[in-house]
């Protein structure tokens, strides 16, 4: 058995070296080649953020992207929806509509810049995509936001595309649905994405004043001056289970009124008790649920 004071300082720090060598060598030795490591392809592994299940691509778009083990509803984009929605075929409508850097905005990255990114990395124009089909045999008008185009921003495009679904909407007397999913408005248009606010909500009295119905589909998340204008302006606001729903954040909110928030603040379910949802629609149900209401309205059926 040594003793501490049979070391002396020299021998602990070559000791260490000695043992520090010793790890680096074997370190060194265990990495393994790039080239024989075993990846799965981007893509094709989904965790699930609300349970943590690890599920396939194929999987879950079999499922409508819905985790099969807890039913958490998995963010998707326009395209999605009017595959899920519409009757086979649906004519795209205003594509060609795309954002302009006209105040030249630069914060850490310009604008453009942005803009490019974001059209190379979703191959969308803008962050929200327009459609017109038909729902059991019933012709509508769908325009659907898409988070992953700068976070679902409301600009002048988002803003004229929705004015002008809702012109298609009047000129051949169809319903309106717009599927929100957004961060709110988008600041590196300024004032000019704010006036999208008025804008739209204008637009949409005249179809009211119209007479033709408007569905309001919140999904997650819908936030900022988006829920502050169209998102909340449906003759039926609905949405999807857990999305979450508000116009400033939950700390930016406790720190104004200065109490604390309930439990589940800012969910659909907490929105819909109180009062502020017309009801809840499960993914699956949401085409025969739409079906149902475009019926109880009366809607026509459209030609073949």
């Amino acid at each position: 058995m040594y003793k501490l004071e049979d070391f002396n300082s020299n021998a602990i720090v070559m000791a260490k070296e000695d043992s520090m060598g010793w790890f680096k060598r074997l370190k060194d030795n265990v990495q393994t080649s790039t080239k024989f490591k075993k990846e799965a392809p981007d893509g094709f592994w989904q965790k699930c953020r609300k349970c943590g299940a690890t599920n396939t691509a194929k999987e879950l778009k079999e499922n409508l992207f819905i985790c099969p083990t807890c039913d958490h509803h998995v963010r998707i984009g326009s395209h999605d929806y009017f595959d899920l929605l519409f009757d086979g075929k649906y004519e795209e409508l205003f594509s060609d509509l795309i954002s302009k850097d006209f105040l030249e905005f630069t914060d850490l990255k310009p604008y453009i810049d942005r803009l490019k990114a974001a059209h190379k990395k979703t191959e969308l124009n803008d962050a929200i995509s327009v459609a017109e089909g038909k729902i059991h045999r019933k012709r509508i008008v769908i325009a659907a936001m898409d988070f992953s185009f700068i976070g679902g921003s409301m600009g002048s495009v988002v803003g004229e595309k929705i004015a002008m679904a809702i012109d298609r909407s009047l000129e051949t007397r169809t319903p309106l649905m717009i599927i929100s999913k957004s961060g709110g408005a988008r600041m590196m248009e300024s004032a000019f994405s704010l006036m999208q606010m008025a804008k739209t909500s204008a637009k949409l009295a005249q179809l009211g004043r119209a007479g033709i119905p408007y569905f309001s589909f919140l999904t997650d998340p819908t936030t900022g001056g988006v829920t502050a204008s169209y998102a909340m302006l449906g003759d039926l606001n609905f949405a999807e289970p857990e999305a979450l729903i508000g116009f400033a954040g939950p700390r930016v909110i406790k720190e104004t009124i200065k109490r604390d928030l309930p439990e589940g603040f800012q969910t659909s379910e907490f929105l819909l008790e109180s009062g502020f949802l017309d009801f809840i629609v499960h993914r699956k149900d949401l085409k025969d649920k739409l079906g149902e209401l475009l019926n109880i309205l009366d809607v026509q059926e459209a030609a073949s």
